[in-house]
């Protein structure tokens, strides 16, 4: 199986340390926790540099330390590489244009470069709580930026360089910040501790609620002026809850207004998944206008193409459902048309970036056990795929590049740039290699067979660390949580394989029905019978990996989940309870009723069992 090219790197790094004598051992839980995290990337307006965070792992302090660094993209008609196969300069230690550590506090990361590339933006806790700070392109002294008394948590700058606006926890009643500051610490100074709540939601995931929402405030690029809370009074949240980010709000084109993701569904809160792109004036001079109204389920991730006549979204169709089918919807500015791009694509994409001159949009999606970086021509909707190996997130553009961050199932995150049309794929960082050719890992490998229904199901199989042929290894039986998601190959810090690899095991993962990047049907599969077609594919897919590889014992398994894989973990113990030798169940529900009255996104367990439990 082709590896992309930063992973042969490290291997060939890996097999010169064995050679050199230099010491090696099996992957453990202590190298994971140990390896460096490489954030998405940032691309200067010229595309010619790269600015991305590192956390690094601080063993005395017990904690991680993020920091910004920068190097060349090498991207075509930049420095650097000017595409040729073999790896980047950037990529070698000391070399011109090799990545380098930007910022030195220990607390720093989602850059972003100013229109005019003069700055980079970036969120720091250096001055006692989360900020905008800014640094020189050319280096210096970062200096801070804003100087609010809330913690911001996202921000974006304005095309023309102007205005930034800025994720904020405040409650929607008060006038200005120093109003939800007051309530904050008033809160926190109250003895009693008791909370009456009359609606729902009360929490998100281990975040209770306590009044406050997310809203978007705009002021100067520079921190002037006074604070504007462009969505005074909403009783909704945007960056969304409680994954939402600067994907969630963006500004048009001309610079005078927002475009914000939010739900507002009032008292119903708790069934809805029906989130509206809003246009707002950034002085909040009028009240935030619905563009998506008719739409009942999800809109978002809105994005502007270069010269501001198309916005390009997200959407789904079907309300209540969270995991419905992404449509890519393009928005006539000026005049509110609308169409769907590759509308018979059976894939759901996940980012959305324009090309610079408007006749592409990048963007990534879950496929047959991957996440692959596709282009999609917008004038025809032709999808074309552009690295379809290992798990790509974060796509900027460069130049006439692409810069990505990739990982696999081994190698954790390291960027990359592509060319437009797929070719000339490169590495730009390689700040694991030394890391990796400590470590021996499993060698993985994709393999499918006929599941549930006759259905084609994927899955992966690694093999343990030093794998011996004619030798007979125990079985790490892996099953995903979600349950709409993937055990792809990507490099997972909660569920990762190869450490059941390091420890002598086979892992074995079967994406069943219900599992993402296999078409919109087979993600539905799993609607209202969670105990049924998903188990049977994994009754099939461990017989399948047995008969194809003869070294699995199936004498010696053991199967393991979390969330949806600990309720499935709960079910065999149930439904198929002699198999395994041992039943690992990581925060699985033992019955859906009584969960659904634990729970505080109520749209999910009626939608995916039919209704309520009295129902």
């Amino acid at each position: 199986m082709r590896q992309p090219l930063v992973l042969v790197a490290a291997l060939t790094l890996a097999s010169a340390a064995r050679a050199a004598g230099t010491p090696t051992h099996p992957i453990a839980v202590t190298d994971l926790i140990a390896f460096d995290r490489v954030g998405g990337p940032a691309v200067s307006p010229d595309g010619k540099r790269v600015v991305f965070a590192v956390s690094v792992l601080d063993f005395e302090g017990n904690r991680r330390k993020s920091d910004l660094w920068i190097g060349s993209t090498g991207s075509t008609g930049s420095t650097g590489s000017t595409g040729s196969t073999g790896p980047s300069s950037a990529t070698t230690p000391g070399a011109p244009g090799a990545p380098r550590r930007f910022t030195a506090h220990e607390s720093a990361h989602g850059p972003a470069f100013s229109p005019d590339g003069r700055w980079v933006y970036f969120l720091s806790s250096r001055g006692g709580s989360s900020q905008v700070w800014r640094i020189a392109l050319e280096g210096g002294e970062a200096e801070p930026v804003t100087r609010l008394p809330l913690d911001v948590g996202a921000f974006r700058l304005s095309p023309d360089g102007a205005r930034l606006a800025v994720g904020l926890e405040v409650f929607p009643a008060c006038r200005d910040l120093d109003c939800s500051k007051k309530k904050v610490a008033e809160r926190a100074a109250r003895k009693a501790t008791g909370q009456v709540y009359d609606s729902l939601l009360f929490r998100h995931w281990d975040s209770w609620k306590d009044g406050r929402r997310n809203h978007v405030v705009v002021l100067g690029a520079d921190g002037s002026g006074a604070p504007v809370d462009v969505m005074a009074g909403m009783d909704v949240d945007c960056p969304t809850r409680p994954f939402g980010g600067d994907d969630d709000f963006t500004f048009t084109p001309d610079s005078r207004s927002l475009v914000l993701s939010a739900r507002d569904a009032g008292k119903k809160e708790a069934w809805s998944t029906n989130f509206d792109l809003f246009v707002v004036p950034v002085d909040g001079s009028a009240a935030p206008r619905n563009l998506t109204a008719a739409n009942l389920a999800g809109d978002a991730a809105p994005v502007f193409a270069p010269g501001g006549k198309t916005l390009a979204y997200l959407a789904m169709k079907r309300p209540g459902y969270e995991a419905d089918h992404r449509r890519i919807v393009l928005r006539d500015w000026p005049t509110g048309g609308e169409r769907v791009l590759a509308a018979d694509w059976d894939r759901s994409p996940d980012e959305l970036v324009f090309s610079r001159d408007g006749k592409t949009l990048f963007t990534t999606a879950d496929h047959l056990g991957r996440r692959a970086l596709f282009a999609i021509d917008v004038a025809s909707g032709k999808v074309r795929a552009l690295v379809d190996k290992g798990h790509a997130t974060s796509p900027r553009v460069a130049g006439a590049d692409l810069v990505f961050a990739l990982d696999s199932l081994r190698s954790p995150v390291e960027l990359h740039r592509v060319r437009a049309d797929g070719s000339g794929l490169q590495p730009i960082t390689a700040l694991n290699a030394a890391r990796l050719a400590t470590v021996r890992m499993g060698d993985p490998e994709p393999f499918t067979f006929t599941g549930a229904g006759g259905d084609t199901v994927h899955a992966w199989l690694v093999r343990p660390v030093d794998f011996q042929p004619g030798g007979k290894y125990p079985i790490a039986f892996l099953v995903h949580g979600g349950p709409q998601g993937s055990f792809g190959d990507d490099w997972h810090y909660r569920w990762n394989p190869q450490i059941y690899a390091g420890a002598g095991y086979a892992a074995v993962m079967v994406d069943f029905h219900g599992s993402t990047g296999y078409g919109q049907a087979f993600t539905d599969g799993i609607n209202g019978d969670w105990g049924g077609k998903p188990l049977e594919d994994l009754q099939k897919g461990l017989d399948a990996a047995l008969a194809r590889y003869p070294f699995l014992d199936g004498d010696h398994a053991c199967a393991l989940g979390a969330s949806y894989g600990g309720y499935m973990i709960n079910w065999i113990a149930g439904a198929w309870p002699d198999r395994f030798r041992c039943l690992v169940s990581h925060d699985g529900n033992l019955d859906e009723r009584m969960a659904y009255f634990d729970t505080e996104e109520l749209w999910f367990p009626e939608w995916e069992h039919g209704g309520t439990p009295w129902d």
